[in-house]
Order: structure tokens, then C-alpha cells, then sequence
């Protein structure tokens, strides 16, 4: 169409000015709350610049239906680093916003939207709605495996049993995290000399995109058929959004379900994740998940230890009493001897007291007696000293049972300290140096913790 005749064109920049002017007589100093998610953001610190979109899309279809570009400097800048700081969260792309802002428009970089201030309650509401409606989930649709007595869940995973030592274990985490190698480090390093046999089943442990791919190596751990003592879940530190993946409803229902106990060593330092509700037992980071498992196993070991020195204290009893027993009987055999050897020794004397009298007679008459009082005397003392002999047989069998090398040899152990036998644990402090006497060992050891013990688990 022609340009008609007395109208002259207009200049782009005169325009682009008629333009701003009208926007500026419309918005002029206002701002708007508006709800949008963040998408194309990039942050330059030297300039303390940030330059993103708001969209927003259909619930229903996901359909884009409006975007803008995005600005946020000087109070917005310190807005946005204010509501990281308070929700953990990094102000990034995919994160749903309340935000204040104001209309602009520029000649050359056109319609934006400059961010004054982000509603920090409206993102931190939004994440727990969404965590509530999990945990509500799990609890309805696994009646079975997951129930909730107050704010306190219960799964089967948490009723497993946890094994007494703690040594094969299933490891799910990122190859590049350096929460597993921190992990791998304190179980090394555990200053009791502990060995252990770790399985890597390596995953993103990021974006809740990733969570599939998550489920199917727990999957893999329980196709594997083997009798891993437990499972440990690891991840290092990160944004509240990064943990976002273990609160996902499948790896929940998963660990919950899972037939073997499961310890969670995430690395978050605020609230806990629906995984870690649904795990066998919770740690705040890999660390933590390592001296856990090496604690357990300290744990068994002093129970043993405490059985061990029970036994000691038992034998040594018995010991005891076999030593008394065997010193009554000798006393009896040497009192019933004395005895004996008297009372012959007085009919001996009124026998030759008699045969002096009647020579003949009382000799013949005596001599008979004497005989059968021989006779009677060494059968008395065969029997005697043969059932004295049977008893003392058995004293010294029970002694030779009771025996400290007999009990080293049955696998007991005496516990020696300051070069003493010693029963009494009020005398062994933690940190004292204790000699262990094994069968053909000797062992100096150092307590590291006393627990109390009631004596029951191994009472003989």
C-alpha cells in the first residue's frame, strides 16, 4: 500500500519511543505478583546479573502458554541470593516462582520483566505440599508395607533385622560423587582393622528424571541373589533441589518393600527425605552411613568380648570349688586313716594284755580274732580306699575340665591387666591396656568403650 501523500515515515527508534512512552503512561512505577517458572537462566557474579524467562504451561497438556524475558539486579540480585540462602534451593531453571516484578520495555533488547523481590514461603510451601502428598500416597496405597504412628513411619524395611556384623555391602550412588569416596575412606580407614566388601551399583543421583533409572538398580540388588548384609544409599551436599530425587514416590515405595535393611547417607543437613523415612535407619551424610556400620560391628564385638570374660569368670568358679572339693576329701581319707590305725592299735594292746593272762587260751582265742580282724581290716581299707579312689578320680576329672588350659582350648580367653587375672570390670577402664590370653596366643588389646550387660544372651 502506498505511503499517502503529506505523511512522512516514521524512524524505527521514533516508534520503539512511541512504544515506551505508552507502556510507561500503563505500568509506570507498578509491580506485579506473578506465579511462573524459571527457565533459560544465567547468572554472571562479576556483574551480579541475572538473565532468565517466565513461562507458564498448561497443568493439563504442558502446552507453553506465555513467556518473557527476565531480568534481576542490585535488590533483585540480592533478593534472589537472600531466598537461596533461606530455602537451600538454587534460583535455576524448572523451579516454580512467586516473584515480584515490573513491566519495562527497551528499544533494543524489547519487553522485560525486571525481578524485585521472590516470595521465599511460596516455593518452600510448594515443596512441602508435594512432599505431604507423597508421604499421604505411600501410606494409602501400601497398606501392607508402610503404616504411620504419628509422625513416625513404619516399613518393613525398618522391622528387618539388622545382621550382627555388617561386612557385604550394596552401594547405590553416583560414580563421581565424592560422598562415596568419603564413604569408602572412613569404612578403610575404621581404626579396628575392620575388612569389608562393598558392591557398587552406580546411578545419577540427581533430578528427578533420573529416578527410574534409580528404582531399577535397587531392582538390580535384588535380582543379584546375593545375601548383602545391607544397603547404603550416598550422596554428597547440594541444593534442597537436589535431594529432590528422594522424595520421589517409586524410590520411597522401593526402599520401604526392600528385603534388605537399607541405610540412607544422603548429605543433607535440614529436613529428611521421604527415603530416609522409609529406610531401615537414617544418616545425615556418607560419613556418618560409614561409622554407623563400623560402630554395629564395634558393638558385636564388645557383646562377645563380655560373653568371653563371663565364661572366664564362670570356669574360674568352678575351678574354685573343684580346689575345695578336692582339699575336703583328702582331709576325710587322712582323718578316717588316723582314726582307723588307732583303734586298732588299742585292741592290739588289750589283746597282749590278755595273752598275758592266759597264755594258751586267750593266745589261740586272740590269735583267731586277730586274724579276722586282719582279714575284716584289709578288705575294709581295699573297698575304702577303692571308692575314695573312684571319688578322687572324679574331683581330678572335674578339676582337669575346669582347667584354664581346658578352657583356652575350648576357645575361652583369660583377661589379664597390671600382669593380674582379673574378673571384676569396675578394674578395666576405657583406654587401659588388657592382655588377652588365647589357646596359643597372646593378645594386648586396649578397651575402647564398656557397655553394660545383663548376662542372659549366654547364660550357662
Amino acid at each position: 500500500m502506498p505511503l499517502s501523500p503529506g505523511r512522512e515515515p516514521l524512524r524505527l527508534s521514533q516508534l520503539t519511543s512511541i512504544v515506551s512512552n505508552a507502556l510507561a503512561q500503563v505500568f509506570g512505577e507498578r509491580t506485579f505478583w506473578i506465579i511462573a517458572d524459571v527457565t533459560s537462566h544465567t547468572f554472571k557474579p562479576d556483574k551480579n546479573y541475572h538473565h532468565f524467562e517466565l513461562v507458564e504451561k498448561d497443568p493439563a497438556s504442558n502446552q507453553l502458554l506465555a513467556k518473557i524475558q527476565a531480568k534481576a539486579w542490585s535488590r533483585g540480585s540480592l533478593s534472589i541470593a537472600r531466598f537461596e540462602q533461606m530455602t537451600g534451593q538454587r534460583f535455576t531453571d524448572h523451579i516454580n516462582v512467586l516473584v515480584n516484578v515490573s513491566v519495562n520495555y527497551h528499544p533494543v533488547y524489547g519487553l522485560q520483566l525486571t525481578l524485585h523481590d521472590i516470595d521465599v514461603s511460596f516455593t518452600l510451601g510448594a515443596l512441602e505440599q508435594q512432599r505431604l502428598a507423597t508421604l499421604d500416597r505411600l501410606v494409602a496405597e501400601n497398606p501392607d508395607s508402610i503404616t504411620r504412628v504419628g509422625d513416625v513411619f513404619i516399613t518393613k524395611n525398618k522391622n528387618l533385622p539388622l545382621p550382627s556384623v555388617i561386612q557385604h555391602i550394596a552401594v547405590v550412588s553416583s560414580q563421581t560423587s565424592a560422598g562415596w569416596q568419603d564413604f569408602q575412606h572412613t569404612l578403610q580407614n575404621n581404626p579396628y582393622g575392620y575388612r569389608f566388601q562393598t558392591a557398587e551399583y552406580f546411578t545419577a543421583v540427581q533430578g528427578d528424571s533420573n529416578a527410574e533409572a534409580f528404582v531399577d538398580r535397587l531392582i538390580d540388588i535384588f535380582d543379584s541373589r546375593v545375601s548383602y548384609d545391607a544397603v547404603v544409599i550416598i550422596r554428597g551436599g547440594g541444593a534442597q533441589t537436589d535431594f529432590l530425587i528422594f522424595d520421589n514416590y517409586r524410590i520411597a515405595r522401593a526402599i520401604a518393600r526392600f528385603p534388605i535393611p537399607v541405610i540412607t547417607g544422603i548429605g543433607h543437613q535440614k529436613n529428611q527425605t521421604i527415603a530416609d523415612l522409609m529406610a531401615h535407619t537414617a544418616t545425615k551424610t556418607p560419613t556418618r552411613a560409614a561409622e554407623l556400620i563400623i560402630d554395629h560391628n564395634r558393638a558385636f564385638e564388645e557383646r562377645i568380648g563380655s560373653f568371653q570374660k563371663s565364661i572366664i569368670i564362670k570356669s574360674q568358679q568352678a575351678f574354685s570349688a573343684g580346689q575345695q572339693a578336692l582339699t575336703r576329701i583328702n582331709q576325710v581319707i587322712v582323718n578316717q586313716s588316723r582314726s582307723t590305725l588307732s583303734n586298732k592299735s588299742r585292741q592290739l594292746v588289750n589283746i597282749a594284755s590278755a595273752v598275758s593272762a592266759k597264755p594258751k587260751v586267750i593266745v589261740y582265742n586272740r590269735l583267731n580274732d586277730l586274724q579276722q580282724v586282719t582279714s575284716n581290716l584289709g578288705t575294709f581299707s581295699t573297698m575304702y580306699c577303692k571308692n575314695q579312689r573312684g571319688y578322687l578320680g572324679h574331683f581330678i576329672s572335674l578339676i582337669r575340665v575346669l582347667s584354664p588350659e581346658s578352657t583356652l582350648m575350648r576357645g575361652f580367653a583369660i583377661i589379664k591387666s597390671n600382669n593380674r587375672i582379673t574378673s571384676d570390670p569396675g578394674k578395666l577402664l576405657v583406654g587401659q591396656d588388657v592382655e588377652i590370653i588365647l589357646r596359643d596366643k597372646s593378645i594386648i588389646s586396649t578397651i575402647k568403650k564398656k557397655t553394660d550387660y545383663d548376662g542372659n544372651e549366654f547364660n550357662l
